[in-house]
């Protein structure tokens, strides 16, 4: 992986820089000992470490909008940093960059049930905006597996879905406003409590931007009702490719489950070792189906996707009789990538997404590539809405097992792209997915990519070398001319 070459200039003026941010960040919110700094060098996706040169803690938007304008005028780069969940080497450091961390950034600012929202600060937890406001019958619907730890921030970063998005949608469908600095310091505001924002849509553009736009500072989050009936229902089939069947057969039948989730057998015994929900250990593959909604109505629909999964092979059928046991269900999903943990040394969690109705054919085909590459892979699916995790196993300790898993993980999503798929679906692209960019989009569009950065970030201070695998100058990016027959549109400006 290439990352930037240092800047020696700035590393060299470290100690000038730290007194600078001392001024704007006083107290203990400026980190400059190596040793404390080493709890920086990496995120969720620890294969890549990278201390940076000074971790800045702020406490008020003020300060964010100092150490930002500050950064603008000395040309120092910055990484800004929430939970650190990311896997996809979001918040990767540079060793010439502040790190500027979000986390003391943590309170929930307002709970408007009238308007069914929340104002938050990005440090707040997934979780904790549930947790803030279950006691009235509300509930976030987006959430991660990791959603005990990762940041409401993070989740704008990375446009974050979870089990519950096939019905209720990523954070893109589900935040309505955003407090943001730039780079040079301004701070800003896109939409609000209402719906729908006149304009542009900048939330749209800023949500899954993995902070290369600007630094969030405040959300506003719709809330749901939380259904007046919700139930699980487990079904086990004797192949992965049976199971990927049932999928796509009841989204063809109309139905929209409010989750649908897959296992395969390794993910399934080492989720029921872990947490003991009751899963079948002798099936391939498990699907978790839940339905919500008026009572009459989920269950017509669990007597449908019932019918369905017999018709598709279904050899196991086991519905939740209580709202401790639905809970139970997802717990065990839900601890599924830490489960594994338990029976590989190492895990490489990838991320893609694929039309369902090929969902059969990209199990076949990675099971092949398992067995070229000499690497155990347990699979875990958002199945719904075809974004798959595939967790491939592996011991770093052994001598190329790394570099293979980063090859075997790279043809997955090579593939995801060639079956009219994507590369990433919720854990965003970072230094992960960054050199697979072409792959996906031509020059043509990455350059364009780069002219919103540019419009946002002029000098690539805000997390540079993340997403695009080679960084071009914005006067380099030039204009570019687009005509429809003889009258050409208006150039659009050099940056």
């Amino acid at each position: 992986m290439r990352m930037p070459e240092p800047d020696a200039e700035v590393v060299a003026r470290k100690g000038e820089i730290v007194k600078a941010l001392q001024e704007i960040v006083p107290g203990e919110g400026v980190i400059f000992d190596p040793k404390e700094l080493a709890a920086y060098e990496s995120d969720g996706l620890t294969a890549y470490r990278q201390p940076p040169l000074i971790t800045v803690l702020p406490e008020t938007v003020e300060q964010v909008s100092g150490v930002l304008r500050y950064c603008h005028e000395q040309k120092i780069k910055v990484v800004p940093r929430g939970a650190g969940t990311s896997l996809s080497g979001g918040a990767l450091p540079l060793a010439d960059g502040i790190l500027l961390g979000l986390g003391k950034f943590n309170r929930i600012l307002e709970i408007d049930y009238e308007n069914r929202c929340v104002v938050a600060q990005p440090g707040v937890t997934n979780l904790g905006i549930t947790k803030a406001v279950e006691h009235r019958g509300f509930y976030y619907a987006p959430d991660p597996s990791s959603q005990i730890a990762c940041s409401i921030g993070g989740n704008i970063a990375e446009n974050s879905g979870g089990v519950h998005c096939l019905k209720y949608g990523l954070t893109t469908n589900n935040v309505l406003g955003l407090e943001l600095v730039l780079i040079d310091g301004t701070v800003l505001r896109v939409g609000g409590k209402h719906l729908e924002a006149e304009g542009y849509d900048l939330l749209g553009l800023l949500t899954g931007s993995e902070g290369l736009l600007a630094v969030v500072t405040e959300v506003t989050v719709r809330i749901l009702r939380q259904p007046a009936t919700a139930r699980a229902l487990l079904l086990g089939f004797d192949s992965s490719e049976a199971a990927g069947d049932c999928v796509a057969a009841v989204i063809a039948a109309g139905i929209i489950p409010g989750g649908m989730e897959m296992m395969d057998r390794p993910a399934i015994h080492a989720a029921e070792d872990f947490v003991n929900a009751g899963y079948p250990r002798d099936v391939e593959a498990l699907l978790i189906v839940e339905l919500d909604g008026p009572e009459a109505e989920v269950n017509h629909l669990i007597e449908r996707c019932s019918d369905i999964a017999r018709s598709k092979g279904a050899v196991y059928e086991r519905l939740s009789q209580s709202e401790e046991e639905r809970a139970v269900f997802w717990a065990g999903r839900k601890a599924a990538f830490p489960a594994v943990g338990r029976i590989s040394p190492d895990y490489y969690c990838m991320d893609g997404t694929i039309p369902r109705h090929r969902l059969p054919e990209v199990l076949r085909r990675m099971r092949e590539m398992s067995e070229r590459y000499g690497l155990r892979v347990a699979n875990v699916f958002h199945a719904g809405d075809g974004n798959l995790h595939p967790l491939i196993l592996y011991d770093a300790n052994r001598p190329g097992e790394l570099q293979r898993a980063e090859e075997f993980g790279s043809e997955i999503l090579k593939l995801c792209v060639e079956v009219g798929g994507v590369l990433t679906g919720e854990h965003g692209v970072g230094v992960e997915k960054r050199d697979l960019m072409p792959s996906m989009f031509s020059e043509t569009d990455l350059k364009q990519q780069q002219r919103v950065k540019c419009a946002f970030d002029p000098d690539h201070l805000l997390n540079p070398g993340k997403v695009f695998p080679q960084l071009h100058r914005c006067a380099e990016l030039g204009r570019m001319h687009i005509h429809r027959g003889q009258v050409p549109f208006p150039d659009i400006p050099r940056f």
